[in-house]
């Protein structure tokens, strides 16, 4: 199952919390305003009543009501009755039925039918023996309907706030990771090119955060690696060098006593011991200058348009008299389609048709088999080096790649250093190709090379 990236799991959070914050907001906001709402209407009610009192007078032993006192205003209903509850003017509301008693100066809620209503009743003298009651009515359940329109507009906003909430969150979580990406891209890129001189360059002067510093600590790590493996290399180099001149030395002393006359032939015998000894370290040596130029830029790359048909042929009757020569009995088959031209380094190609057939020959059976095939589709040039041998166990098959690296099964043996298939490697990735292998433990291996055939490096 794969996993959320971390984009996405800061947003859900993010989200998580802002929701969680809004509900609690939008709650807390609900309960006050339906509170206040009921506090309001209670209050003016209670105000309304009161301030109809200077709507009635007496004259002349005559109640005089102005006409204000009818009208209905903030859904506020007057109404007035004598000490008996007797009802003398004003209007009630509709749906209002009741006849509560008087309750001089307080509000109270009423329940007739499914409608709720808040009644405030207030005793007013006009005269020493005169007394009337002015009742107020309101409907409760009109304001709390005011109140649940509010409530439902908030519940359809809140996923809108919701959707807006999870959009600006990963905007923003994706502008602030832009950063790790950009070293992610770049350690990887340096991790392809093999190119420790590359900086991810994040740690510039108007950016001084957690981020900035990761990469200024990449880029001092990187510049210590760099400075590492150019040490190793210049000393591979050196070594490489130095190495050279004793190593003629010995075949060239190894060539004058194989002349003398007066050996035995049991001192022939571990003179010709020490020379192949030497001539394989000489073949190591070569391997290690030739990868130290490599990875220096200082390995000569000439490519020119050349018939690879006619190479391969060459490389292969070749490898064919060498494992004769070795006394090994493998048959080496070539069966390339003609006249494939490209653009490579002729010293180059027959250097990586060598090491993978050497290759094939040593590790295949000793009656058994090896078979070249190249072909081309007009633009890529396609090879494959096939064996029947012990094959290369699934967990090397990464490794057989780097330098002296020998698995059990794939690559032990003496005369072989471990260097060719890196050489390999490099030749056919400066030619603007790639190269896999496919194997199976005990039944063989294919090493299949991939070049373009038009040069695109020059």
């Amino acid at each position: 199952m794969k996993q959320m990236s971390l984009k996405i799991k800061l947003t859900l959070l993010y989200t998580f919390f802002m929701i969680l914050v809004t509900c609690a907001a939008l709650g807390i906001l609900l309960s006050l305003s339906s509170r206040e709402i009921l506090s309001a209407t209670q209050t003016k009610l209670e105000k309304r009543v009161q301030a109809s009192a200077d709507y009635l007078k007496l004259a002349d032993g005559e109640l005089e009501i102005d006409s204000e006192f009818y009208t209905v205003s903030q859904d506020i209903y007057l109404s007035l009755y004598d000490e008996n509850l007797y009802f003398l003017y004003g209007k009630i509301p509709y749906g209002f039925n009741a006849l509560p008693q008087i309750e001089d100066g307080r509000t109270r809620t009423i329940r007739d039918g499914d409608i709720d209503w808040y009644v405030y009743d207030m005793s007013f003298r006009l005269a020493e023996n005169y007394t009337v009651y002015i009742r107020g009515v309101t409907s409760l359940t009109d304001a709390e309907e005011g109140y649940m329109v509010t409530t439902r507009f908030a519940l359809i906003l809140l996923p809108v706030l919701i959707v807006l909430t999870a959009v600006i969150g990963y905007r923003f979580t994706r502008r602030t990771l832009l950063p790790v990406k950009e070293i992610t891209r770049t350690v990887r890129e340096i991790r392809a090119d093999a190119d420790l001189s590359r900086r991810v360059g994040l740690h510039t002067g108007h950016r001084q955060d957690e981020i900035s510093e990761l990469a200024a600590t990449f880029d001092e790590m990187l510049g210590e690696l760099d400075q590492v493996f150019q040490r190793e290399k210049q000393f591979t180099s050196d070594v490489s060098h130095e190495l050279r001149t004793p190593i003629s030395v010995i075949l060239a002393q190894c060539g004058t006593c194989l002349e003398m006359d007066d050996l035995t032939e049991e001192q022939r015998k571990q003179i010709r011991v020490i020379e192949k000894k030497a001539k394989e370290m000489a073949a190591m040596t070569a391997q290690l200058l030739f990868l130290s130029r490599a990875d220096q830029g200082r390995q000569p790359w000439n490519p020119e348009r050349l018939n690879l048909s006619e190479l391969t042929q060459v490389a292969v009757e070749e490898q064919q008299f060498l494992a004769k020569e070795q006394g090994r009995r493998t048959e080496i088959v070539c069966r390339c389609q003609p006249d494939i031209y490209a653009e490579v380094d002729e010293t180059l190609y027959l250097r990586l048709l060598e090491n993978l057939i050497s290759n094939a020959v040593y590790y295949g059976k000793e009656d058994g088999r090896v078979e070249i095939f190249l072909e081309s589709d007009g633009r890529r040039v396609r090879g494959r080096v096939t064996d029947d041998g012990i094959g290369i166990a699934p967990e090397n098959l990464e490794r057989i790649w780097e330098r002296f690296y020998r698995a059990d099964t794939s690559r032990t043996g003496e005369g072989h250093s471990g260097l060719g298939l890196s050489v390999v490697r490099w030749i056919v990735r400066t030619h603007g190709g790639e190269i896999y292998v496919k194997s199976r433990l005990g039944e063989g291996s294919t090493f299949i090379f991939e070049i373009p055939v038009k040069n695109e490096k020059k």
